[in-house]
């Protein structure tokens, strides 16, 4: 039997793959050896500054966005030129999905971020090709149609300290016993995702670090404490 010779861009490429640590939260998760080479001839793998556009709202929705490392601020534009912070993604997220032909959201990387790029009609082609990315797919617009919903109720009926309790638990992830957990966005941003002003996003971590459920050791890292405490302030038991 003469087995196949990869190409050497692919071969990079599923080296790459194989070497990503975010891909069991990934939407190439589920994809065998075989499939994720596949997967793999496809992929451009892009470096972006802190800052640059990775999708643009309105433009023509021509790629699929896979973070690896980094943070992205996720926008829209209202019809009186203001800008409202929507969502962040993270490393592990998939941005592009879109119900038309454009992106309903723009994609600004926070700090360097790092992603694979799949162009869309070439995606669209192997996802009907391999049933397991088409079902990993559907489960990532699903969880996206949780998170619209969660966000509903942040905004209509949470209280300050039940919003900003609920943006830290969101943000928490496993990352080892320090319990630390990366804060790249401003607070000007966080404020406006959480419907809130600066001010109140600053009173409120620095109340949670009083009542030693955080701690705040840098500007842009949060190590949470008390979780419990936290979630039971989230979910509005206390």
């Amino acid at each position: 039997m003469v087995t196949p010779v990869v190409p050497r861009i692919v071969a990079g490429r599923i080296a790459h793959c194989e070497r990503c640590g975010v891909r069991a939260r990934s939407v190439c998760a589920s994809l065998p050896g075989n499939d994720l080479e596949r997967l793999a001839s496809i992929a451009v793998v892009r470096q972006c500054g802190p800052g640059e556009v990775i999708m643009m709202e309105g433009e023509p929705a021509a790629a699929y966005h896979n973070i690896t490392s980094g943070f992205v601020r996720l926008h829209k534009s209202l019809p009186d030129g203001r800008d409202q912070v929507t969502g962040f993604a993270r490393p592990g997220d998939f941005l592009g999905l879109a119900s038309e032909d454009n992106y309903g959201v723009t994609a600004t990387a926070i700090g360097a971020v790092q992603l694979c790029r799949f162009p869309r009609d070439r995606f669209r082609k192997l996802m009907h090709a391999l049933p397991s990315l088409e079902d990993r797919l559907l489960a990532v617009a699903s969880h996206e149609l949780v998170i619209a919903q969660e966000r509903m109720l942040l905004l209509g009926r949470k209280t300050a300290r039940e919003r900003v309790a609920s943006f830290l638990l969101d943000l928490d992830s496993p990352c080892g016993e320090t319990g630390a957990i990366l804060l790249p966005m401003t607070r000007s941003d966080i404020a406006d995702y959480l419907g809130l002003t600066i001010e109140t996003v600053s009173r409120t971590l620095s109340a949670f670090r009083r009542e030693g459920r955080i701690d705040l050791k840098v500007a842009n890292q949060v190590q949470l404490i008390d979780r419990n405490g936290l979630r039971r302030i989230a979910e509005a038991r206390a």
